[in-house]
């Protein structure tokens, strides 16, 4: 069974890590994976950097940029997921793995011959941003083919009926942005915002049968708290990117991300 079809059956709340790859140091990845996952990182979401990532704020644009520099793509990224699964270069990561990317580094590897590699090398899911749900259907079919779990995102603005739509596609679990922007820029702590996005949730909710998780904006224990009683998880990125992005080696990183991490947990 995938690792995340496991995972989501249990009945408890999923924090969730976004890490950039390499970042913010080429041998950074696997010392940063061993330390969330020792720090309890129910699944470690890792991204696929690109040029233009529609998605993603200044800071994940930013850490994608210093892991093109460091000579990250997507053959690269899968081999440090199987070094991860075979403990070499640190310990067995046994969490489950979902990359976070776009399409057109996909397409340029080659569609089937990515998921293949991917579910091979280790990977349990995946969430491109820049799918349509509405066009997924032959990518669904491929990816869980392959054994891999395909997560959709819904937004504030998903209007209910799409919204059922989104959870009858994805697999195992939605993904709720929690505000309607850009990664690390959206405010949650604004006039009347907690109302809101207890409103959308709350909608999100009559109208799902599988989990969802929240992210975006997500930056501390608080803010994780908040999410755990409103959704069935919560997603941090941007936040751990800023914690580790001074470190001075990769064994600084890894210690500043578990750090990080902890107070979270």
């Amino acid at each position: 069974m995938n690792r995340i079809t496991s995972l989501v059956a249990e009945e408890r709340k999923l924090l969730i890590a976004y890490y950039m790859p390499e970042y913010p140091l080429k041998g950074t990845t696997l010392p940063v994976l061993e330390a969330l996952q020792d720090a309890g990182a129910d699944i470690i979401e890792l991204g696929m950097p690109y040029s233009d990532p529609i998605g993603d704020g200044p800071v994940i644009q930013d850490a994608a940029q210093v892991a093109l520099r460091n000579g990250v793509n997507i053959a690269a990224i899968l081999e440090l997921v199987r070094k991860a699964r075979n403990g070499e270069g640190c310990k067995k990561i046994t969490v489950p793995i979902v990359l976070m990317g776009y399409c057109n580094p996909m397409i340029a590897y080659g569609g089937d011959c990515f998921l293949t590699d991917a579910s091979e090398a280790g990977v349990d899911g995946l969430l491109i941003p820049d799918l349509p749900p509405e066009e997924a259907e032959d990518f669904l079919f491929r990816a869980k083919g392959v054994g891999l779990s395909v997560v959709f995102l819904i937004s504030p603005v998903t209007p209910p009926e799409r919204i059922e739509m989104i959870d009858g596609l994805s697999t195992d679990f939605s993904y709720c942005l929690a505000v309607n922007a850009t990664t690390g820029t959206g405010k949650l702590d604004g006039a009347g915002q907690d109302e809101q996005v207890d409103a959308y949730l709350q909608r999100v909710r009559e109208h799902t049968n599988k989990k969802f998780v929240v992210g975006f904006g997500i930056r501390n224990r608080e803010r994780v708290e908040k999410m755990f009683a409103r959704a069935d998880g919560a997603v941090v990125g941007t936040a751990l990117l800023e914690a580790i992005r001074n470190a001075a080696t990769p064994a600084e990183a890894a210690a500043e991300a578990a750090a990080f991490w902890k107070q979270l947990r």
